[in-house]
């Protein structure tokens, strides 16, 4: 009955739902409410080039650019919720356009890197702003969001976001906007550096003599493994570290390079906070 009651948290949205961008976010975020009981005669997608995929959901009752979507009289219903995807480069030009869709009780929730909610407050007036970031494995349903709100988020409506940003994965929240900019350092950009970590396993493989499949293959399923690995067990990853290592072992050896003074710990700190600043300036 839980899981039932958790699929169907959306099927009783009030009003419609408005995708602002549905690219490979937005279209993942889409697929999962659409699994969890979302009606799509309720969702409305604003995506200038749709996919194959997207227009597919179409024969599903999705609505797909309808005409006259942008007037106040434009038949989409009281919009309950907008998820804004679009690229935060053209949100300045894009977002303005919404404002007619934007009603009292509209929650609209950014994925939008660097865009503050005193932006979104600005180009899109009265709404109750949730400001969020996702990261990619939100693709396969296991990507995590951190998000934070405006103070026209009631619990209702934090309610409601969260149930939109949990269909691709856990959610946290946080009360300071400030700590987006690590945030993003952190989780919505973590997965490339963890990518490259598969790369640069691979490529060491490779130099110690295993043929270039047999090492590619190897730190993809040991990364994945490992991931899986910490995300099932209860345990601290240091713990995890540790189990693997046996005192004076082949383990014990690598892990004395990648933690000492110039190793991965003091690299990735100042790769972090770079990331951090980079959200900073980008926020303006």
């Amino acid at each position: 009955m839980a899981k039932l009651a958790k699929q169907n948290s959306l099927a009783s949205i009030p009003g419609t739902l408005v995708l602002v961008g549905a690219g490979k976010m937005g279209g993942a975020m889409l697929e999962g409410w659409l699994a969890r009981g979302l009606p799509p005669k309720k969702v409305v997608v604003l995506e200038p080039q749709p996919s194959k995929s997207i227009k597919a959901l179409a024969r599903r009752g999705v609505r797909i650019n309808p005409k006259n979507a942008l007037s106040k009289r434009g038949g989409i219903g009281k919009v309950a919720a907008m998820v804004i995807a679009v690229k935060p480069q053209t949100a300045p030009d894009a977002l303005p356009q919404l404002a007619p869709l934007i009603g009292a009780k509209t929650v609209a929730v950014s994925i939008m890197a660097g865009r503050t909610l005193g932006f979104l407050d600005a180009v899109l007036p009265g709404a109750a702003h949730v400001r969020a970031m996702p990261n990619t494995p939100a693709a396969i349903g296991r990507g995590i969001t951190v998000a934070v709100g405006n103070r026209r988020v009631t619990a209702s409506a934090r309610k409601l976001a969260h149930a939109l940003l949990a269909a691709t994965g856990s959610v946290e929240w946080v009360s300071d906007e400030a700590l987006m900019d690590a945030v993003t350092a952190v989780s919505g950009s973590g997965p490339a550096y963890v990518f490259l970590l598969a790369e640069t396993m691979a490529r060491a493989g490779v130099a110690a003599g295993l043929p270039a499949a047999l090492a590619d293959k190897l730190a993809r399923e040991t990364v994945a493994g490992s991931g899986e690995l910490l995300h099932r067990a209860p345990l601290p990853a240091a713990t995890l570290r540790q189990n693997v290592t046996s005192p004076g072992g082949t383990t014990a050896a690598a892990l004395d390079v990648l933690m000492g003074k110039d190793g991965l710990d003091p690299l990735m700190t100042r790769a972090i906070a770079a990331a951090t600043r980079r959200g900073k300036e980008l926020a303006g």
